[in-house]
């Protein structure tokens, strides 16, 4: 019989932030208004862009002259619209400017002044944050609700930025609609050429995010200390080799 002891251990008082609950038809049906939406850019990847081959072989080809360049078509008007990439994701969603484009893009929907926000610019906030959650450690992502809810805050309920994880294996459909090798996570900015109908219907299907434990640390409310107290096995022990 395994033998065991109690280990205490200390949790956080607060509520835990959950992910968004999506259904496997609606994650199936964004999931192909995305790759959709994807699609351009993955084509003039393939076709415009070699693969790198090396510095050598990329100071031959500057050398030759812009003549081939000029044959290139410009990059897809969506391509200045998507994120890739954890790293680059997160440090958005924490760069306080694109929260301020956030506040004056509402003030601007109310009517309150009449600029208008570049919302293709770099700082223009997230309409929606996509993760491949399937084979993923939960390290890499768990980070992502609490991040987009804290972003958002200052939006509307309805214009909240929307969180889409994916529970199926998709890195390689992602990874091919966008022509590169992997991908884990993608974004898409306000306003992206193309993308009403997959923003309408991600937020007619999915809810934005509710911290609750920011309005319970801001009621000021005394909350105590949460021990946990968890079984744990006590393994055997070793014999000394004499």
């Amino acid at each position: 019989m395994d033998r065991k002891k109690i280990v205490h251990r200390l949790d956080t008082p607060f509520s835990a932030v959950e992910w968004p609950q999506i259904s496997q038809e609606d994650q199936d049906a964004i999931l192909e208004l995305l790759c959709h939406l994807l699609s351009p850019l993955g084509q003039y990847r393939r076709t415009f862009v070699t693969p790198s081959k090396g510095k050598r072989k990329r100071k031959l080809a500057e050398q030759q002259g812009d003549a081939q360049t000029s044959q290139v078509p410009p990059v897809p008007e969506v391509a200045a619209y998507v994120d890739v990439g954890l790293s680059t994701i997160s440090r958005n969603l924490q760069d306080p400017s694109a929260v301020a484009v956030s506040e004056k893009a509402e003030e601007a929907k109310s009517g309150e002044h009449d600029g208008k926000v570049s919302s293709g610019s770099k700082r223009a906030p997230y309409s929606i944050v996509f993760v491949a959650r399937s084979g993923q450690s939960s390290a890499f992502n768990c980070h992502f609700p609490q991040m987009v809810a804290v972003a958002s805050k200052s939006q509307s309920p309805e214009r909240k930025t929307r969180l889409v994880g994916f529970s199926k294996s998709c890195e390689e459909r992602l990874a091919t609609a966008l022509g590169i090798p992997r991908v884990s996570s993608i974004a898409l900015r306000v306003d992206a050429p193309q993308g009403n109908g997959l923003v309408d219907f991600v937020r007619k299907h999915v809810a934005p995010i509710e911290v609750a434990w920011l309005q319970e640390a801001n009621s000021g409310k005394f909350l105590e200390t949460n021990i946990e107290a968890v079984p744990t096995k006590i393994g055997s022990k070793k014999t000394k080799s004499s």
